[in-house]
């Protein structure tokens, strides 16, 4: 009997901790901008990894206490003097995909760099590129990195060239097209400074479109 007491003494134990670590994680809950579509559809073609679902998925699951950490921080780019824009916006908080709220890159990879002024544990990145017409843009990458010159202790937490053609491995994660509702990435807790995110042209043409990068996380545990 004194087996038994012990046993069912630890089962609202259990319970209760799994209630405390259920209630320190919240939905991510991003503001998005309206949406809009701009000029004649253009076909998208050739892309072998294709997300198939195209219904909202659940939304991600991040500590309570995450915060966005990324606004108005530095932003840096392999394109230091962009087609269109200016860097900053990429931090500035508008995500609407009109004229004046994107930046343009040159054709090749390319990619935009976050300092968010210390080691930070990142929770989610969340995405925009160019969003008022359909496309997918290849070879989109993830990292994070406490190195700025990504040479040393370099965490991919999203890629989705299925082929290498980035230099940076062979991804598993699928393409996607573009939406109001950006892409919302895991970051999985991981801690860095740093966090760019590359890629390569998109299926509308060889430039590279960067409207708003939105870092969610708290102080390094």
């Amino acid at each position: 009997m004194k087996t038994l007491r012990i046993a069912l003494f630890a089962l609202p134990v259990a319970a209760a901790v799994f209630s405390t670590q259920a209630a320190e994680q919240k939905p991510i809950t991003l503001e998005l901008p309206k949406p809009i579509k701009i000029g004649t559809p253009v076909p998208i073609k050739g892309v072998r990894n294709l997300d198939p679902n195209v219904a909202d998925p659940a939304p991600l699951m991040i500590p309570a206490d995450a915060t966005v950490i990324s606004a108005g921080k530095t932003v840096t780019s392999s394109d230091a003097y962009p087609v269109i824009g200016e860097l900053p916006l990429i931090t500035d908080g508008d995500k609407e995909g009109s004229d004046g709220s994107f930046v343009e890159l040159g054709p090749d990879v390319q990619w935009v760099q976050i300092d968010l002024g210390a080691p930070q544990e990142v929770n989610a990145v969340a995405l925009w590129h160019f969003h008022s017409q359909d496309r997918v843009y290849h070879d989109v990458i993830v990292q994070i990195s406490n190195d700025a010159d990504f040479v040393e202790g370099v965490t991919t937490v999203y890629n989705n060239d299925d082929d290498n053609s980035s230099g940076m491995g062979v991804g598993k994660e699928f393409s996607y097209k573009e939406t109001f509702k950006g892409r919302v990435i895991d970051g999985k807790g991981t801690v860095g400074r740093y966090v760019r995110c590359s890629s390569k042209g998109s299926t509308a043409n060889e430039m590279n479109h960067y409207i708003e990068v939105e870092v969610w996380g708290r102080a390094k545990k």
